[in-house]
């Protein structure tokens, strides 16, 4: 018991690290890039980018982790390496120097997270234990994001923007000790290709396709939102708030998770976070008052709380035991990797033509991504 305390207690420090700096990078790094003077197009190419790498590879580490049964090594050597590349984001302010050290740092940065949702799969699996319990352990994570976003609004209120490099910096070396204890994965009894064959299924490709839009409908949330307060103009100080208050739902709704789906399925609640995305988009589209910025934020608890944590119990049950980081690797590629590629690019190429009319585009998205997994699902 005490063992299984203690990796819990590993895991809940590696999604606090883990979102803390996700807390810098996602709402001010593109926020950063525009104040170093590139254009949409450029800023939506560096996340593209960062997302293409991502999807080969985050499954290429995860097939010679599970061939193998080398997920720590991998996990801990990823670690090291992207943190160590980050340093050169200190020196760095022009656009082909950005992508030059995009490629070298994602390339080991972009199996992380996959690798940490496969480590907690397995010990809340552990011995007949209840995996509904993720996402008590996975809060651990937006409650690190919700502390970042909103004291650093404060800061670059204060402070130049120019502060959140070595700020990441020092969050990714933090990540890296602590992926030492980490534990080691079980030996896989079948070959990965079986495996394979086994995860390649009608219900698998369907699920993905959704996800792949669901994260794609993502695109301007993720890409611009930061942005478009900022010409409404509002002050960093709020546009962080805006972010801690979504955060905040989407812990509220992590917690009471395993509550959620004593009651209903996880195909159900895959299918209504896909329908209230919709609806955030659309609110998004014409906001522009705090009440209204602030009511979308709250749907993040659906669009995002409910839909991750479902999302990774769905793909771990959809898994064979010797695919699981495969399995998890794939649906962050397709969905935060492919899904955001083609989010960030087209919103990049259309985001100066055609601003917030864009969310509306992502509604639409979304509203296909629930359609496609209720009726293709079946």
């Amino acid at each position: 018991m005490i063992h299984n305390k203690s990796l819990h207690l590993i895991l809940k420090i590696q999604y606090f690290i883990y979102f803390g700096v996700l807390g810098i990078f996602l709402p001010y790094f593109n926020l950063y890039c525009h104040h170093l003077g590139f254009t949409s197009f450029e800023i939506g190419s560096l996340s593209a980018l960062r997302t293409a790498i991502t999807i080969v590879f985050s499954i290429g580490w995860s097939i010679v982790a599970d061939r193998y049964a080398w997920r720590k090594p991998i996990y801990v050597l990823c670690n090291f390496l992207s943190a160590a590349i980050w340093i050169f984001f200190l020196y760095i302010n022009n656009f082909l120097g950005m992508v030059i050290v995009t490629i070298f740092h994602t390339i080991f940065f972009a199996p992380l997270i996959a690798f940490i949702e496969t480590f907690a799969m397995d010990e809340l699996g552990s011995g007949g234990g209840d995996k509904n319990r993720y996402g008590r352990i996975r809060a651990w994570g937006s409650v690190s994001f919700i502390l970042v976003v909103f004291s650093l609004g404060k800061i670059f209120d204060l402070f130049s923007i120019n502060i959140i490099v070595p700020l990441i910096l020092a969050g990714y070396t933090l990540q890296a000790l602590f992926s030492i204890p980490m534990p080691k994965a079980k030996a896989s009894k079948k070959q990965l290709h079986a495996g394979v064959r086994e995860l390649l299924n009608t219900r698998t490709l369907t699920f993905l396709t959704c996800s792949f839009l669901m994260l794609f409908s993502h695109g301007t949330y993720y890409g611009f939102y930061s942005i478009y307060l900022e010409e409404l103009g509002y002050s960093p100080f709020f546009i962080g708030s805006t972010w801690a208050v979504a955060s905040i739902a989407e812990i509220v709704l992590m917690i009471n998770s395993g509550r959620i789906l004593k009651y209903i399925s996880l195909k159900n609640v895959i299918f209504f976070s896909c329908l209230v995305a919709a609806v955030r988009w659309c609110l998004l589209w014409r906001a522009v008052t705090v009440t209204e910025i602030m009511i979308a934020q709250v749907l993040h608890a659906f669009t995002y709380g409910t839909f991750h944590v479902a999302s990774i119990l769905y793909m771990d049950l959809l898994s064979t035991e010797e695919t699981r980081t495969l399995g998890q690797a794939a649906n962050n590629a397709v969905s935060y990797g492919l899904g955001m590629m083609a989010g960030f690019l087209l919103n990049g190429y259309l985001y100066e033509a055609y601003g917030a009319l864009l969310f509306l585009m992502s509604a639409c998205v979304s509203l296909a991504a629930a359609v496609v997994f209720r009726f293709l699902g079946r």
